[in-house]
């Protein structure tokens, strides 16, 4: 997906999409008083989970928009 963006193009990254949903998912789901404290928990979270071996949702999301 092309963001415009002035006059050039911005590319999201592979995954970027299926990340950020995430995000907005548990931030629905859990409705923090600070979102951004939690977001910052969240992504920790997945980095801890990717370094432990588990499915990477960058990935998996990457692949899904393919």
């Amino acid at each position: 997906m092309a963001i415009p963006f002035s006059a050039t193009n911005v590319r999201v990254p592979a995954g970027f999409q299926n990340l950020l949903e995430g995000l907005a998912r548990e931030v629905l789901r859990e409705q923090p008083t600070d979102v951004v404290t939690f977001a910052a928990q969240h992504f920790q979270r997945l980095l801890e989970q990717r370094e432990a071996g588990a499915a990477d949702p960058v990935v998996w999301g990457a692949l899904l928009e393919d």
